[in-house]
């Protein structure tokens, strides 16, 4: 059986670290994430969801494998995992970490690399990296920086100290943070109100927020109306609008709606 899946479920893609108790970062790893990772793609899923099997999200790289490797094979790892990562961060759909229990290392990495990030409050985060005098090396080290700041996000890689899931939601690094016993009804709540919404204007503030990321305001800005006003002919727009335009009329506050991503 392999040790990560792609299931689906009423519009809900999900991506599942099958390797309980550690879900690991082995050799596999990579090939296995990037072929779920198509499967989400080619699939009608509205959103996709990255979970665990068991009580860790993951502990991150199987440092087991790496003693006596050839640095040129560690960078093809490395490069492996990264390009994994980055296709996740590509889909045109958003996308939703859960995690509980650890996620250290590529783990912490793997939930960096998502739009939404679910934890439960006793989660653990942590940059192992430099317990081994490395750094962060799929992502964590700028991403970080980006969701927290310089300052923290130096803390955090060079003194590799843990981050629970409540002061990872205080700092903005968690977008959602609950009791672990709520945590699968929360994600999954977060899930379907996204498959529910309007998938081509959440693809399109993917792309913006990407723009922002390489070229900060001064990019998203050169590139926000050819994003954009795409979105103006679409179904979805053309109904939220008259949805709007009816409560207006009433003087109520424009209604709930369920979109069809078009």
């Amino acid at each position: 059986m392999s040790t990560i899946r792609f299931e689906r479920r009423e519009g809900i893609g999900s991506i599942v670290l099958a390797n309980p108790p550690f879900n690991r970062v082995d050799a596999k790893y990579s090939s296995l994430l990037r072929e779920a990772v198509h499967a989400a793609s080619e699939s009608d899923s509205r959103v996709l969801v990255v979970r665990a099997e068991g009580q860790n999200f993951s502990f991150g790289g199987e440092v087991r494998e790496w003693p006596g490797k050839d640095v040129n094979w560690f960078r093809t790892f490395v490069a492996e995992v990264n390009a994994s990562y980055r296709a996740i961060e590509a889909l045109r759909v958003p996308t939703v970490a859960v995690v509980r229990g650890i996620a250290f290392g590529g783990g912490f990495e793997l939930a960096l690399s998502c739009d939404f990030l679910v934890a439960a409050e006793n989660a653990v985060f942590r940059c192992v990296e430099v317990t081994t005098a490395m750094l962060p090396i799929a992502g964590a080290l700028q991403r970080l920086a980006e969701r927290v700041g310089r300052a923290r996000a130096s803390r955090f890689a060079m003194l590799g100290e843990p981050i629970s899931g409540a002061q990872a939601g205080a700092l903005g690094i968690a977008t959602h943070v609950v009791p672990d016993a709520q945590l699968d009804a929360e994600a999954d709540a977060l899930a379907r109100r996204l498959a529910s919404g309007p998938t081509r204007s959440y693809a399109a503030t993917r792309t913006l927020l990407k723009a922002w990321s390489g070229g900060g305001v001064t990019a998203a800005d050169a590139m926000m109306l050819d994003v954009t006003m795409d979105l103006y002919n679409g179904a979805d727009a053309q109904r939220g609008f008259a949805n709007t335009a009816k409560a207006f009329d009433a003087n109520i506050e424009p209604p709930e709606m369920v979109f069809e991503g078009k």
